[in-house]
């Protein structure tokens, strides 16, 4: 009789277990996509119909950090989403490949406003050469394609790139730089008809751009926040 209690009571907390660990992944699903979407209001993340966006809360149980409205680890990745130049210059548009972060410590600040904070954000953002190509050639527009490749000499947040092509019936074969400072990106091409441009990126407040670099597949921007509060940018949200 005792046995068949023990294997009863055995039986039944491995039940209450399953079940538990099923509601909790519900619940942390629901969270996820709730958190997703915010993000798309708030910062644009899904301004294309094929741009992506996932957000994922870590840690078991989800449950219980819900409860005491605290997450140690939420990561965001984002792509596929586009942003304007800070002129709303007509065909100037720039794709962003992939954003991610990584924010730790996040603890609920409004359910009603649906903000939070992090106590610190870290991540990176990456550009393509070719959406590069794409953005500098519709911006030049009275010239052949052009194209951004790879250039020695990154340091700190500027990001060196090669521009090649033509303008105005003028070859050009020139080094232009990318830097990536607070939430601005800025393309400097010597010898092209806009000279300079520049994106700003809606990032949650207190995220900064730290660094840049050009890489064989494309410009890697690392970014840095402490003390971040999400749900709201400096640019409106």
């Amino acid at each position: 009789m005792r046995r068949r209690w023990v294997k009863v009571l055995a039986i039944t907390v491995v039940v209450l277990a399953v079940l538990f660990t099923a509601a909790d992944r519900l619940a942390v699903h629901y969270a996820d996509k709730e958190a997703a979407q915010l993000a798309k209001e708030k910062y644009g993340y899904g301004n294309t119909t094929d741009g992506h966006l996932d957000v994922s809360i870590e840690g078991f149980p989800f449950l219980t950090q819900a409860a005491g409205q605290d997450f140690g680890h939420v990561t965001l990745t984002a792509g596929g989403f586009y942003i304007d130049t800070t002129s709303n210059t007509q065909g100037g548009y720039l794709h962003i490949d992939r954003l991610h972060l990584d924010l730790r410590d996040v603890r609920l600040t409004s359910l009603t406003g649906r903000s939070a904070e992090a106590n610190l954000a870290t991540g990176t953002l990456t550009l393509s050469y070719e959406e590069l190509s794409g953005a500098v050639t519709r911006l030049t527009g009275n010239g052949g394609p052009l194209q951004v490749s790879r250039a020695p000499g990154s340091n700190g947040q500027a990001a060196r790139v090669k521009v090649s092509g033509t303008v105005g019936g003028t070859a050009l074969n020139t080094t232009g730089t990318l830097l990536a400072q607070g939430t601005e990106l800025s393309l400097t091409i010597p010898g092209a008809d806009r000279a300079g441009t520049a994106w700003r990126v809606s990032l949650p407040e207190g995220v900064n751009f730290t660094a840049a670099r050009a890489t064989a597949d494309g410009i890697e921007i690392s970014l840095v926040g402490h003390q971040v509060t999400l749900g709201s940018s400096r640019y409106g949200g």
